[in-house]
């Protein structure tokens, strides 16, 4: 009996018995059909595990034929087995026995006892195990299973090695290259052996690497546009916006090569080659997607006098962080004069502000320069009049030239003013008191100032708010970023 069999002495009885219930489940209901065409040695085959022992892992080869591997073969550095049930095993038929009705799959040939062995390991492509027994000056001397062997030093390793003797007296899988003169010369090569598991190592981390998946793997790379982290064969980038919430994050900062990460994959796409052999597939990671978001419990009520860090100058305002990975955006339209007393601002810079409104759907933050004199955590229930000032209020008058808006916040003609017609953007012979009767809320734009000289318009908030939104989309977009003109964006919110 070949020893390595399910029925060899070798083996403890519950093997035998483990063997005998799993060949049960599919014999049942099988007599007296044709009995197809079993697996030869030699054949590469998929299976699926259908159950784990503790010195074998028994696999389906066809829906109906199983098969065993040694549980050795599955086991990583740790000693766990890497496999359960329902998982594809990839291997080669080393032994068919019809009578005792088992069949031996293997990942690699394990050591080659004759000449037959090692021929049907090159006809497979199958490993073999060799151990190193001496170097000479063209590479290492190897026996395999007392077949002395040879591999040249130029397939040692992956990388190029002057110095091999640390593996002398140590065993490795190897790859059989050649055979000649009746086996009396065997060439092998590791290089080929540990590429064939990189592929297959390659090809399990790829089937797991879905959007969404979480994922641990180890930087490479630093640069200033993000990291690059080695997933077990395959590359990512976690891009500088998902490496924190936390908006100016330097990549150097948070991470350094050959940190140990925990990311989630955010997106799998095939690209064109950058160059010739290059990936063709890109895969974009996220540290930012398994943190908290800081919008969680974000409390910030409006009309809350906040004290907050200029983090951004643009043209159209200031972002101001209020909270780790939260910021708000005091447009230039909120500031008095010609709207461009920001600039004057520095990043970094402390400036209170009054949280002016809270969107948590697109998470934005309005901000409005507070009043002198308020301390942080104060209410602000008056609205400084400013022109280009964006206001929402209650229309409490109509008349045939306009309606009077009063300001939330305000009481009385200081708080008072007017939207002349051709300013709030309805049809033109519009009936106001079913266009805007009494009661309607409306966002304006303050145009002019002074007691009893208050004027507003409704077109000039909206064109304020829209091109806000623009500027900031486009910002967000980074500079080469294109996003069409504001007409193009208009378009699209109509």
């Amino acid at each position: 009996m070949l020893k390595g069999s399910p029925m060899s002495d070798d083996r403890p009885a519950s093997f035998a018995e483990l063997f005998e219930s799993s060949a049960a489940t599919n014999a049942t209901g099988t007599a007296g059909r044709g009995r197809k065409k079993g697996p030869k040695v030699g054949d590469r085959i998929d299976a699926v595990v259908v159950k784990v022992g503790t010195e074998s892992v028994f696999v389906e080869l066809d829906g109906k034929q199983q098969a065993f591997l040694d549980a050795a073969e599955l086991r990583g550095v740790d000693g766990e087995l890497t496999v359960k049930e329902g998982d594809i095993v990839r291997g080669v038929v080393l032994e068919v026995d019809d009578r005792q009705g088992y069949v031996r799959v293997g990942k690699t040939m394990g050591r080659a006892t004759n000449l037959a062995g090692l021929e049907m390991a090159k006809a497979s492509d199958l490993p073999v195990v060799g151990k190193v027994t001496g170097i000479n000056k063209g590479g290492l001397e190897v026996d395999i299973g007392g077949a002395r062997a040879f591999c040249p030093m130029s397939q040692v390793g992956t990388k190029h090695t002057d110095d091999a003797s640390s593996m002398v007296g140590q065993s490795f899988s190897f790859l059989v290259s050649e055979i000649r003169e009746g086996g009396k010369g065997v060439v092998v090569s590791r290089r080929a052996a540990l590429a064939r598991e990189a592929e297959e190592t390659l090809g399990e981390t790829l089937r797991t690497l879905t959007p969404g998946a979480v994922v641990r793997g180890t930087v490479t790379g630093v640069r200033d546009f993000g990291a690059f982290v080695d997933l077990g064969g395959v590359e990512g980038l976690i891009p500088r916006s998902e490496i924190a919430h936390e908006r100016g994050v330097a990549t150097a900062d948070a991470l350094k090569p050959g940190d140990v990460v925990l990311v989630m994959v955010r997106e799998v796409k095939e690209v064109p080659p950058a160059r010739p052999g290059a990936s063709t597939r890109k895969i974009t990671l996220s540290l930012k997607a398994l943190q908290a978001d800081p919008w969680d419990g974000l409390e910030l009520p409006e009309g809350q006098v906040v004290e907050g860090t200029v983090t951004r100058i643009v043209d159209f305002g200031a972002f101001v962080r209020l909270a780790a990975g939260v910021e708000g955006l005091l447009h230039a339209s909120e500031l008095g004069g010609k709207g461009q007393e920001h600039k004057k601002w520095g990043e970094g810079q402390l400036v209170p502000v009054v949280v002016k409104s809270v969107d948590r759907a697109e998470k934005r933050i309005a901000l409005v320069p507070a009043p002198p004199g308020l301390a942080v955590g104060a209410r602000v229930t008056d609205v400084a009049l400013r022109v280009g000032a964006v206001v929402e209020g209650v229309v409490d008058r109509v008349e045939t030239y306009g309606v009077f808006v009063q300001v939330d916040g305000t009481k009385g003609r200081a708080g008072r003013g007017l939207v002349p017609v051709a300013e709030l953007g309805v049809a033109r012979g519009a009936d106001l008191r079913k266009a805007c009767p009494e009661g309607t809320r409306l966002v304006v734009k303050v145009l002019e100032t002074g007691e009893g000289r208050l004027r507003f318009s409704v077109k000039a908030a909206k064109d304020a708010e829209e091109r806000a939104q623009f500027e900031e989309a486009r910002s967000k977009g980074g500079a080469n970023a294109s996003f069409g003109t504001l007409g193009d964006l208009l378009k699209k919110r109509r």
